[in-house]
């Protein structure tokens, strides 16, 4: 059951002829394994309603964003029309949203290697709520502009930091179901919020507040007090000890405001030994994070996260106007309701594929290839069927293909960077995969559906065959990814100490190639 630390002459380490995802639990018998599996099902327990909860708040605001662009529009109450909004107007709002976290992801996931992440994680929620709150006073296109970069930057971080708290609790051949479990959130909220929209749509003019308004203000409300519960909810490191202090305030910090360990102390020793191999806190420094980001292998899973990112915020931001724009004699609420089911049948496609790129990583190009063959259909088919409920049908058959293309990126950054530089290598290639894939969010929201006026009377033919090419590039990017994952930069892995002082990366760096 116990695995000894890799070491530089451990005939496991990893070296040249090395393939990363070989390096697995061995010795465990089944009695052994059974008892891990209970053990990470109890983690489940803790962990995975508190994550879903938090992506499904902070993923909510975005989500239904877009079909505040619709609400009321019967009444000229949607926002597109109270705050006389220009397609340039969304573009830029929109834009700006998705700039703040592509330029703060990456700091705020490394300032979580330095604190409590459930502290940070939970920091990130209220403000989100905050920000939305503000949504119900908004009056121009300029107060847009103001509250989507500042949701981006205060937001930012949420979903790297996610994937990163999951490196701490969990081994990399586990990870991929764990993030679509919770990944699952996005998909629920889309769905939540289209069902939703329709109830507050009825609360127009109640108290002299639009329907976006009132679902603004008490989302914002409820986002913010649960954002305080994470603080209890969500438990700190795995292996974090703490040292004896007389200090009141320290004391009354660790009473009351620290969270319980899901564990036993037994069950603790168990989890140990298990990710004793695989976990490495490691005092980094600015030479480490260049050494991430020159890293070539971390670039072709960004372009793969770029395609599907770019189509999946096309569809959740304009998923609704498709949706009324291909078929016109629909109500706002009809198109509320019909948007819902698109998000269903990406829950459909997360638990159905997730499981098996888990148990087969070797494989998993082949599974992100075939997800992304499934988008370009549905993209097709809603193009080009000849009419509007077989064109709806292509919606369906993209947000299933969607589902599991998110987790199989961040679980294979996580594979290759942890493994190579520690802890910091999970958090800083999560925040360059979402934040420098987040790119074809902009491009998506920016350049293509509003973007691109000429392309309404199309239909968004012109924008839905560039997200298909976009998906073309990330097919040929899990590939290359593929390909080049044990070619560069093969070295001996690091020392599993979780107590090293010294920056175990800088000093393997010149092994490099």
């Amino acid at each position: 059951m116990e695995h000894p630390p890799k070491t530089s002459n451990d005939s496991s380490s990893l070296t040249k002829t090395d393939d990363i995802s070989t390096v697995d639990l061995e010795g465990a018998n089944a009695e052994e394994q059974q008892e891990l599996d209970r053990i990470y099902r109890k983690l489940d327990r803790r962990i995975i309603p508190a994550l879903w909860t938090l992506y499904f708040l902070t993923s909510f605001g975005t989500n239904t964003y877009g079909v505040t662009l619709t609400m009321n529009r019967e009444e000229g109450h949607s926002l597109i029309q109270r705050l006389d909004l220009s397609p340039l107007n969304l573009s830029t709002a929109n834009a700006l949203g998705f700039i703040g976290t592509i330029l703060f992801d990456l700091p705020m996931n490394l300032i979580m290697t330095k604190v409590s992440p459930q502290t940070w994680l939970a920091r990130i929620v209220i403000s989100v709520g905050l920000i939305y709150a503000c949504y119900c006073a908004l009056d121009n296109y300029q107060g847009l502009y103001a509250v989507q970069f500042l949701g981006g930057v205060l937001g930012a971080g949420v979903w790297p930091g996610m994937s990163y708290y999951i490196t701490l609790w969990y081994p990399n051949h586990r990870m991929t179901r764990r993030v679509g479990y919770y990944f699952t959130a996005a998909q629920i909220s889309c769905a939540v919020g289209g069902l939703v929209s329709a109830g507050f749509q009825k609360m127009d003019g109640t108290r002299g507040y639009t329907g976006w308004q009132w679902l603004y203000l008490i989302y914002g409300c409820i986002t913010v007090v649960a954002g305080f519960s994470l603080l209890w909810w969500l438990p700190d490191r795995p292996f974090k000890t703490q040292k004896p202090s007389t200090n009141a305030y320290k004391k009354f910090i660790r009473k009351y405001l620290t969270p319980k360990h899901p564990l036993s102390t037994h069950e603790k020793e168990i989890h140990w030994k298990d990710m004793m191999d695989r976990q490495r806190k490691l005092n980094w420094g600015w030479k480490d994070i260049v050494l991430i980001v020159t890293d070539l292998r971390l670039y072709p899973i960004v372009i793969m996260y770029f395609g599907v990112v770019g189509t999946g915020f096309g569809l959740a931001v304009f998923g609704s106007t498709i949706i009324s724009a291909q078929n016109p004699h629909l109500s706002d609420i009809d198109v509320s309701l019909l948007y819902a089911p698109i998000w269903i049948f990406d829950l459909f496609g997360i638990l159905t594929i997730t499981p098996f790129a888990d148990r087969c990583k070797n494989y998993r190009f082949l599974f992100f290839s075939g997800a992304c063959v499934i988008i370009i259909v549905g993209m097709v088919v809603t193009t080009f069927a000849p009419d509007p409920w077989s064109r709806y049908g292509g919606l369906l058959i993209a947000g299933y293909g969607l589902g599991p293309t998110v987790p199989i990126c961040m679980s294979w950054s996580a594979e290759i960077f942890e493994h190579r530089y520690g802890d910091v290598g999970a958090s800083c290639a999560a925040a360059l995969v979402t934040g420098l894939g987040n790119l074809g969010s902009v491009t998506a929201t920016y350049a293509l559906y509003s973007g691109w006026p000429d392309d309404v009377d199309r239909m968004y033919l012109g924008s839905n065959m560039v997200l298909v090419g976009m998906l073309g590039i990330s097919i040929f990017s899990s590939c290359v990814a593929k390909f080049i994952q044990n070619k560069i930069r093969q070295v001996d892995a690091l020392p599993a100490d979780t107590d090293h002082e010294e920056s175990a990366i800088t000093a393997t760096s010149t092994a490099q190639k």
